[in-house]
């Protein structure tokens, strides 16, 4: 199945595989929009329920039971749950599932590169075939600066509130860097994918932020 889906993407982009993953990538995004926008809706009625969820937290902190309940009601006045949000998340990781393994298709991607980089290979078996003063080098360093570049613009869009542990507080900033260390591991297609999936994802989490959802 990954192969015929692998051999129809790069047909439909004229043999360009590069290009395939780029508008694969963003066809599933584009698919996988209207769940992003169920999910930022019930991130932002948290956040304005926060302080009357503080405030029954406080009060019925001794009675477990009477806090679900008194939880769940407040939840239930804006039409939503505590765990409207899940469900949204984990429709989305089979797509990102495959999206993955069309970057990462062992097979499939033998001879394609761009500009003379190997999309089948790591930066550092390119290092180790085409010298660290080449132009596939300088293909997978760009991609990989601008993975960073989204991974510190995606870290800015955290939110870091009061509640949450101070533990998690510093985790959180981190975690968008872990495409920066994908992308020097996987190969250079998957480096692609994380580029135009984790751009994607900031810029979309811009927009919903900006308007009333």
């Amino acid at each position: 199945m990954i192969d015929s889906l692998v051999t129809f993407v790069i047909t439909v982009s004229g043999g360009h595989a590069a290009l395939g993953i780029v508008l694969f990538t963003l066809a599933v995004r584009l698919l996988l929009l209207p769940l992003n926008v169920r999910q930022a809706r019930t991130t932002r009625i948290k956040e304005r329920l926060a302080p009357s969820l503080r405030a029954l937290q406080k009060r019925h902190q001794r009675n477990p039971e009477r806090l679900a309940k008194e939880v769940s009601a407040l939840y239930a006045k804006e039409g939503t749950s505590p765990f409207a949000g899940i469900m949204p998340m984990l429709a989305q990781l089979p797509f990102l599932w495959l999206m993955y393994r069309v970057a990462t298709h062992p097979t499939a991607l033998a001879g394609h590169d761009l500009f003379g980089a190997p999309l089948g290979q790591q930066v550092a078996g390119v290092i180790a075939h085409y010298g660290l003063a080449s132009t596939p080098v300088l293909v997978f360093i760009l991609v990989i600066v601008l993975v960073a570049a989204v991974a510190w613009l995606s870290a800015r869009q955290i939110k870091i509130t009061e509640e949450q542990p101070e533990l998690m507080r510093k985790i959180m900033p981190l975690l968008p860097y872990g495409s920066v260390l994908a992308a020097l591991v996987l190969p250079l297609a998957a480096g692609i994918y994380l580029l135009v999936s984790t751009a994607w994802a900031v810029s979309e989490r811009a927009v919903l932020a900006s308007r009333p959802l």
